[in-house]
Formats: structure tokens, sequence, C-alpha cells
């Protein structure tokens, strides 16, 4: 007995689920729609396969904008690697008996220990403190000028940078000069 493959059609008249005359009207219908799309160039949308293409292009889209997602973190991660690099290979050694100099951090005061010679330089703008992690580290303003071009968030204190100017009639305090070092 050689096997045959048996059409879905076959299939359903072998094992009674479906009348021959049933089998029979089913396809005459689809060799009438058939003959009438030819004829009248009508073309019957498929909704399966309607639904299908719109399924692929929402997950074509989706997968895009997960590999663009992906494209940013690692361009990300490669600029924070850079930065590290570049403020461990140009860091400045730091004086633990030095003198304090403090600045601002996200609001809170932050303290780190210098040399006398390095605490002017950091107010004439030779110097500049970066964060490095949980830490800060004094490179020099050219190293500061090159991170800030990738992430100006890692520079805490460049004084190399201009002030921004303010209002001379709505400072109240335009008379009094601050002396740049000023031990607070």
């Amino acid at each position: 007995m050689s096997k045959q493959k048996l059409s879905l059609q076959e299939q359903l008249l072998k094992s009674g689920l479906v009348s021959t005359a049933k089998a029979k009207s089913a396809k005459t219908d689809k060799r009438k729609q058939e003959q009438q799309q030819r004829n009248n160039n009508v073309v019957i949308v498929d909704e399966a396969k309607e639904l299908a293409k719109k399924v692929h292009a929402e997950q074509v889209e989706r997968d895009r904008a997960l590999n663009q997602l992906k494209q940013q973190q690692e361009e990300h991660k490669q600029v924070v690697a850079q930065i590290k690099q570049l403020i461990e290979l140009n860091k400045q050694s730091k004086d633990p008996d030095g003198v304090a100099y403090r600045f601002d951090d996200a609001h809170k005061v932050k303290t780190i220990y210098v040399s006398e010679s390095m605490r002017k330089q950091i107010i004439r703008g030779r110097l500049a403190v970066v964060k490095l992690g949980e830490s800060y580290e004094v490179v020099s303003a050219e190293v500061a000028n090159k991170i800030s071009l990738r992430d100006p968030a890692y520079v805490m204190v460049d004084n190399a940078k201009p002030v921004e100017e303010v209002d001379k009639k709505d400072d109240l305090y335009a008379d009094f000069q601050i002396p740049d070092d000023l031990m607070w």
C-alpha cells in the first residue's frame, strides 16, 4: 500500500467530518471566486496576509528601535570609557596634607586636598577638577576641555570657561568684589 498525501478536503471526507455535497460546493465556490477575480481583475483582499504583513512591519519597527537603543547604550559606554582613560592618564597627584579646595557637585559642597600651587592653578583655570566614579581628580584644563566635549557632567570645576555675566542692574552685589583666593 503506497502512502499518498491527501489534501485537507480528502482527509475531512475520509474522516466523515464533511459530506461530499459540502466538499463539492466548496470546490465550486472557490473555482467561481477565482474565475470572477480573473474576469473582473478584482483583487480579493486576503485578511490573513494583510494581518501578517502588519505584524511583520510592527516587529521590524520594534527591532529597529531596540537596535537603536542598544547602539546608543554602546556609544555611551564608549564615551564613558574614553573619559575614564583620559582622567586616569592625565590626573595630577593630590596632596592629602595640602589645603582644602571646596567646590559644588549637585548642590553639595565637596572637598579635595591639593597643594597651594595646584589650588592657585585651579583658580586661574590652568587645572580643573573632574569626577571619576565617586572620587574627584585634578587634570589640566586642556584635558578637561576634551572631557567636556564628550560629556560636560564630568567636569566639576573649570575656571578657564568664561563666567556667565550677570545683568548689572539686577545684581545687588555688583559693587562688592569677591577675591579669587577666598577660602570657605
